[in-house]
């Protein structure tokens, strides 16, 4: 069954930001395309109305609110990857390249994560993902108490073994860099929630659903009380304790291709195509 996104705002008494015009594709029949590697990908269909044309032939900064969002890609220098401001990627004009643009078959926001690339100290694994930042260009990092959520609608076009698509990580607080959870998307087409058990480590893992490679899926990943993770795929909600070793914490979120698998390819590696993407903090 295919999903459509769902566009509907949050209670009024949480603050939206980031969202999206257009609605996601419908499944074709199965193609390579000019940009698919690894496991391919049912192709998406047309363009839809003329304003998701429209949408499709600017940058992703034209139909995504990016002000709230900074970009990490798989280049630069040893260690340290090129981050693209929330400045540069606002706007139909805005910053894309081959690593992250728009897709102009569909209007879709793509990341491209090849399994060869510049990674973070902490990371044997390429990526190219949006980090969760504050309005006025500092970095987002909020406490657990309240209730925060992200919420996408997305497709995996291509896989060679994971993928994460979605993630909360510590912020300030400690001396960890452990994510507190990570939404994977396994080239068989499990999906599944990584859990940490502590800050130093210790994952975890919940398979969650299921949805095949090039089909369209949500979820809605959120933090609710300060102690509670609620994961919904797909319109089915699970809950997780947050152990008490993470109240010292702050978080923030992540969003894009995390590919989790890595090799001397550059043709090789997990590219997402996201159609909906929001946050809210209430």
């Amino acid at each position: 069954m295919r999903i459509r996104p769902l566009l509907i705002p949050f209670a009024a008494t949480a603050a939206v930001i980031g969202g999206l015009a257009f609605a996601a594709p419908a499944p074709a029949s199965s193609s390579t395309g000019p940009n698919s590697t690894g496991v391919v990908a049912e192709r998406g269909g047309g363009a839809g109305t003329p304003d998701t044309a429209a949408k499709a032939s600017s940058a992703p900064g034209g139909s995504f609110d990016l002000s709230v969002w900074e970009l990490q890609e798989p280049v630069g220098s040893p260690g340290s990857p090129t981050t693209i401001s929330s400045s540069r990627l606002q706007g139909a004009n805005g910053f894309q390249d081959s690593y992250f643009y728009t897709d102009t078959r569909d209007g879709a926001m793509t990341f491209w994560a090849p399994e060869k690339g510049v990674t973070t100290p902490n990371s044997h694994y390429a990526r190219s993902e949006l980090r969760e930042m504050n309005r006025d260009g500092s970095p987002a990092n909020w406490s657990l108490g309240g209730t925060h959520k992200l919420s996408a609608t997305l497709r995996v076009v291509s896989v060679t073994s994971s993928v994460c698509v979605g993630q909360i990580h510590l912020g300030t607080g400690g001396s960890s860099t452990k994510p507190l959870l990570e939404l994977y998307y396994h080239a068989n087409g499990d999906i599944v929630l990584g859990t940490e058990n502590s800050p130093s480590g210790g994952q975890t893992s919940h398979t969650v659903g299921h949805v095949p490679v090039g089909r369209t899926w949500s979820y809605t990943i959120g933090v609710s009380s300060g102690h509670t993770i609620d994961l919904t795929v797909d319109g089915s909600t699970t809950h997780y304790p947050i152990p008490s070793s993470f109240n010292s914490y702050r978080q923030y979120f992540k969003a894009g291709s995390y590919n989790q698998s890595s090799s001397s390819s550059t043709t090789k590696g997990a590219r997402v195509a996201f159609y909906k993407l929001t946050v809210a903090h209430g």
